[in-house]
């Protein structure tokens, strides 16, 4: 700035210069303030336009992972249901077995196998009742339809198909497994009982261990999916976040700053008036 501009009034280029920089002082703080309002280093496009796509295409892969983790959750819930149903499948199976042995048994008379006759047919038909209440948002599981597929990723090709039936389309009822015709009021009848039941017991006991791997599949996933969630988080942060410490040291420097340029500000506007100085002689 040459000395004859203190020397001018109708432009005071000294004030105009100061004003300018009181200006982009004061956007900068603005910006730092911002940050530290939002713990967040970038707040729009402008101010990084590659991280600023970055962290949203971060913040959509975090969403479809958050999403496939509790997507995760509900299928193993799914299973953990049908699981426990097959459970009192293979008891109410297993205590069949115990009165078709019973039953084959020559000491017992006509009127003990008709009584255990009947326990038979009871415990069939609670059998048949056990697979109506196994449902899941009103999806039977058991009845041989149920033929599912989990998305348990963010990606389309991260998905478990899982089929509950006891060979082809059957369910696990009485029919389903050939154990709805039991008799057990002979010796011969009792025994054909008997390889009926372990026969189903076989089917049963082969669908269980296929659950028992699919849950297995599952957890597995939700431990994956749980560390992908923390690393694209890390990740995210990385890109977005505001660094507190800088900020807060940038604030002050700039507070600092704009008070400094106020004050030169204010001499900058003083100046003219030493003209006077010059009228006044």
């Amino acid at each position: 700035m040459a000395f004859a501009d203190f020397n001018r009034i109708n432009t005071n280029v000294q004030s105009l210069e100061a004003r300018f920089s009181l200006d982009k002082i004061n956007k900068r703080l603005g910006n730092t303030q911002l940050r530290l309002s939002t713990g967040l280093r970038i707040n729009k496009a402008e101010d990084d336009a590659a991280g600023f796509s970055i962290a949203a295409k971060l913040s959509s892969r975090i969403a479809g992972l958050e999403q496939a983790l509790q997507n995760t959750g509900d299928s193993k819930s799914v299973l953990d249901i049908a699981e426990s149903s097959l459970n009192s499948i293979l008891d109410i199976l297993n205590t069949l077995k115990t009165k078709a042995t019973q039953a084959a048994n020559d000491t017992y008379g006509t009127d003990e196998r008709d009584f255990i006759q009947s326990q038979v047919d009871a415990l069939v038909n609670e059998l048949d009742s056990l697979i109506g209440q196994t449902v899941y948002q009103g999806n039977a599981l058991l009845d041989g339809t149920y033929n599912a597929t989990f998305q348990v990723g963010e990606r389309t090709a991260d998905i478990i198909n899982v089929q509950l039936n006891s060979g082809g389309t059957a369910g696990f009822d009485a029919a389903g497994l050939g154990v709805d015709s039991l008799g057990v009021t002979s010796h011969a009848l009792s025994q054909s009982a008997m390889a009926s039941i372990d026969a189903a017991i076989s089917t049963v006991a082969t669908v269980v261990n296929s659950l028992g791997i699919y849950q297995t599949q599952l957890s597995i996933r939700e431990e994956i999916l749980t560390q992908a969630i923390n690393s694209n988080f890390s990740a995210r942060s990385r890109v977005r976040d505001a660094d507190f410490a800088k900020e807060q040291s940038e604030a002050i420097k700039l507070q600092i700053l704009q008070q400094t340029a106020i004050s030169a500000l204010a001499q900058a506007n003083a100046a003219p008036q030493a003209v006077l100085g010059f009228i006044g002689q």
